[in-house]
């Protein structure tokens, strides 16, 4: 651990709302496109068998850019490198808005997910600028801003989209993000690493971290089957809701995907959880809230309104417990340098990133062959087979907190 990181200051008050709003603008480009798969394959040109490539190109760019873009906020300045990034995204936005074609969009959907890992080096920035007693509550500050962004762009995107048209929320975004760009730059304070290496030695750094890094491996393997859960809960339910059982309109849908966010305000919590040395209760409680979310959904008969009013509850209780353990798992991780701070970062979020596309995957397949039965109980097992894992950690990677 870097021996001055105590002497660090209280960061200026304003810094972490900054940050935390940066951050939400700038994830949501990442999920403007998912309810909107329809109509802009519709408009492309795109056939129904390939609409599914709208979104699974801004995830393959998101995963590239957690493991070779991230990484540079060890090496490069960082007021630098999220600005142009976040320059990046905008001229990516601005392509998709004014795309015709499937080609040309497609590729601005790899770009937008490239650019928006911005927020990837933000949250380690916001935490080298935290005293080592709050970082997890600076921490848990930024992400929440964070998850707010993620649950808010589908709503968002689908009113925007119903008043003026898919092109507009793209370029709309791209106005934000010009804005926010100018903020940033004006505003942030610059942060310049001591990393002297070159980028080919820092990539080839990423294997050696995760191989001498137990802490890394167990909590981004933990988040991995959290976010797994995560991610086969949202993308099942719009099919349940939507199916006869429940018979719920897209708008309908829309307004049960805003009560998610309300799990985003536990972010804050487990970050000062964190600081409080509650590192391993917090964790083995995010887990336990991931199990009984499912867990729920199976209280009342299905259709019934008892049953909607259980998936509502669910869904916050989901979002809050893989928040948390987002939170105190990225706390843990800032505290092993921050020298390889960004690095660390970008090999968590990359391996939980490919947990919530294993999810969705699996979630898709056993709704169309189980229904919510099966694909629930997947669900259920995601969290407690990290549950188990856990169990045997012993509480060694939590002494540090």
């Amino acid at each position: 651990m870097n021996g001055n990181v105590s002497a660090v200051p209280a960061p200026p008050a304003w810094l972490t709302p900054l940050l935390a709003a940066a951050c939400g603008l700038v994830v949501a480009n990442l999920y403007y496109a998912q309810p909107l798969a329809g109509p802009i394959s519709q408009s492309l040109g795109l056939s129904p068998q390939l609409a599914g490539l709208i979104v699974t190109m801004t995830q393959v760019g998101y995963g590239l850019g957690l493991l070779l873009i991230v990484p540079l906020g060890d090496l490069l300045e960082n007021r630098r490198l999220v600005t142009a990034q976040i320059v990046a995204v905008t001229a990516a936005l601005l392509l998709a808005a004014f795309s015709t074609h499937a080609l040309p969009f497609l590729a601005a959907a790899w770009l937008i997910g490239i650019g928006s890992v911005a927020v990837q080096v933000m949250v380690p920035f916001a935490a080298h600028f935290a005293p080592e007693h709050m970082r997890g509550q600076v921490v848990g500050n930024v992400m929440s801003g964070l998850m707010f962004g993620i649950m808010l762009a589908r709503p968002v995107a689908s009113f925007v989209a119903d008043l003026l048209s898919w092109h507009a929320v793209f370029a709309l975004s791209a106005a934000v993000m010009v804005l926010l760009a100018a903020v940033l730059w004006r505003t942030l304070p610059e942060r310049r690493p001591e990393q002297r290496i070159g980028y080919p030695a820092l990539l080839a750094s990423l294997g050696r971290l995760w191989r001498n890094t137990p802490v890394l491996r167990r909590r981004a393997l933990y988040q991995a089957c959290l976010f797994a859960a995560f991610s086969l809960f949202w993308t099942v339910t719009p099919l349940l809701l939507a199916s006869p059982a429940f018979g719920l309109s897209q708008s309908g849908i829309a307004l049960f995907a805003l009560v998610g966010v309300a799990g985003a305000l536990c972010a804050p919590v487990a970050g000062r959880l964190a600081d409080r040395g509650l590192t391993r209760a917090g964790s083995a409680t995010a887990m336990v809230l991931v199990a009984a979310a499912f867990a729920l959904t199976h209280l009342a008969p299905a259709g019934s309104h008892a049953a909607l009013a259980l998936l509502v509850l669910a869904g916050v209780v989901l979002d809050a417990g893989v928040t948390a353990n987002l939170v105190l798992g990225q706390r843990l991780i800032y505290m092993l340098g921050a020298e390889q701070r960004s690095r660390l970062n970008g090999l968590y979020m990359a391996t939980f990133f490919a947990g919530g596309a294993i999810g969705s995957t699996l979630g898709a397949w056993a709704y169309a062959h189980g229904g919510w039965t099966l694909a629930s109980s997947i669900g259920l097992a995601l969290p407690l087979a990290a549950l188990l894992y856990f169990s045997t950690e012993a509480g060694q990677e939590c002494a540090a907190t």
